[in-house]
């Protein structure tokens, strides 16, 4: 399997996105922003066809796009402060109805299937060094501005009231997710993209454990569901993103029927202490 050449830039990138994808998913699962992924992944899909439209690299027409539609999630806030489904369902609008509007119109040089599903073959070594760079600008800009995404996560509204520039801090954040959206395009596809940035965060706060020990476990989570998603989906001759989607949800469902299983196990075990 590693003999191939795409293969080899597959596990590569798949490392880059393992480890980016929950490091942004925390922030957005605590902050209960999960939705987002979800909405921007589908500006991905809008950022793409530009990009293929115009013959330039997808990957970077989904970066900027998402970037934009992150600004603008950012910008409505200020508008509809109580109505976050709104905005989302605004943003949404907007960028499904560019992608399909784009694709029907039949200016496009090339299939956009492969972004949907998410396709190992399209890999090149192009991309490869676009998700290198745009994973260590994004991991070092988080460790720079970590306790500060810590606080907002929290508290938002003690973060403003403390100093926290958290206007500025919201639309860098934006262009973070943006980034791992965009990187995450050309394995999982822009379907299930959301899936694997809330995913391995959800299986990784089961265990109750503090802040970085949850972005550790999630991390490890996400290698592990990646990984096993690109290996079986290779042996099994199916799209990559659909079965790591699936590999991912499995893993939710095991660690939860695993801390069910110690819970009662205690508890056995404490009503027998309680008995003798």
């Amino acid at each position: 399997m590693l003999a191939y050449g795409f293969m080899q830039n597959a596990f590569l990138v798949s490392i880059f996105i393992a480890i980016l994808c929950p490091s942004i998913g925390i922030f957005l699962v605590l902050r209960r922003y999960s939705m987002i992924g979800d909405t921007l992944s589908h500006a991905s899909l809008a950022g793409i066809t530009i990009g293929l439209m115009f013959k330039q690299n997808p990957v970077l027409g989904a970066f900027i796009f998402t970037s934009l539609a992150g600004a603008l999630i950012e910008f409505l806030r200020g508008y509809f402060k109580k109505n976050t489904d709104l905005i989302l369902s605004i943003v949404l609008a907007l960028c499904v109805g560019t992608a399909i509007t784009i694709i029907s119109s039949g200016n496009l040089h090339t299939n956009a299937d492969s972004f949907l599903f998410g396709s190992v073959l399209t890999v090149t070594g192009f991309d490869v060094i676009m998700v290198m760079i745009l994973s260590l600008i994004s991991v070092l800009t988080l460790i720079l501005l970590y306790h500060q995404l810590v606080y907002i996560a929290y508290d938002e509204e003690a973060a403003t009231i403390a100093g926290v520039k958290v206007r500025l801090l919201n639309y860098i954040f934006s262009i973070l997710v943006a980034s791992a959206i965009s990187v995450t395009i050309r394995i999982v596809g822009v379907l299930v993209i959301s899936s694997m940035i809330a995913l391995p965060v959800a299986a990784a706060l089961q265990l109750g454990k503090g802040f970085k020990a949850t972005l550790v476990f999630s991390i490890i989570f996400s290698i592990i569901d990646i990984m096993l998603g690109l290996i079986l989906s290779y042996y099994l001759g199916v799209a990559p993103g659909g079965f790591t989607a699936l590999v991912s949800v499995a893993v939710l469902v095991l660690v939860i029927l695993a801390k069910k299983i110690i819970q009662m196990v205690k508890a056995t075990a404490a009503q027998e202490v309680a008995a003798s």
